[in-house]
């Protein structure tokens, strides 16, 4: 998948500015698909000069003028391909991984402070996620938001985050637990 994807995607629902956009970005697609806003900012510019999205400029009163970006018909089309494309499996990459292999080489105090900031990290996202959900259904409950629901793709991506920020939580607690364990019962000996 290309940032390009995520961003049409994105924009599906509305017509919206940079800011906008890399706002939305951070709260929906972030779950799946992490992009800094200078490399929004550079695809929007891609987009727009491949017909793929129109801009237009929009003036304003005492700040500066924002552009605002919606998907056109060749983009959609360009949506269309992707999702009847295969998908490829996804694959970790994790620098905190790659610390935990070396586990029995390096420092465990300074591996389990970063398991705990990421378990922290994990359960905040997880109550942002559920409170987009929340948003999303409105008054509804879940399973009738998920059979009547005008738009539920973003829900259901936000569902997989939720899954994989939760297993992140529980799998940096319990690996920062063993190691602790294991950092007690050596100092014992």
């Amino acid at each position: 998948m290309a940032l390009r994807h995520a961003l049409l995607a994105a924009l599906l629902d509305a017509e919206l500015s940079g800011y906008q956009l890399a706002k939305a970005f951070d709260l929906g697609v972030a779950n799946f698909w992490h992009a800094q806003p200078q490399q929004l900012y550079a695809e929007l510019a891609r987009l727009e000069k491949d017909g793929l999205i129109a801009g237009r400029e929009v003036v304003q009163e005492a700040r500066p003028n924002k552009r605002m970006f919606k998907v056109t018909e060749a983009g959609l089309a360009a949506l269309h391909g992707f999702a009847a494309s295969s998908a490829r499996p996804s694959f970790i990459r994790d620098d905190l991984l790659v610390k935990v292999q070396a586990a029995d080489h390096v420092d465990a105090g300074h591996l389990v402070q970063q398991l705990t900031e990421r378990a922290e990290f994990a359960r905040a996202k997880v109550e942002v996620l559920e409170n987009l959900l929340r948003t999303m259904r409105g008054e509804r409950d879940e399973d009738a938001f998920l059979r009547h629901g005008e738009r539920i793709g973003p829900y259901l991506t936000c569902l997989r985050g939720i899954t994989h920020e939760r297993a992140t939580h529980e799998w940096c607690e319990r690996t920062a637990r063993i190691l602790r364990e294991r950092k007690a019962a050596d100092a014992g000996h």
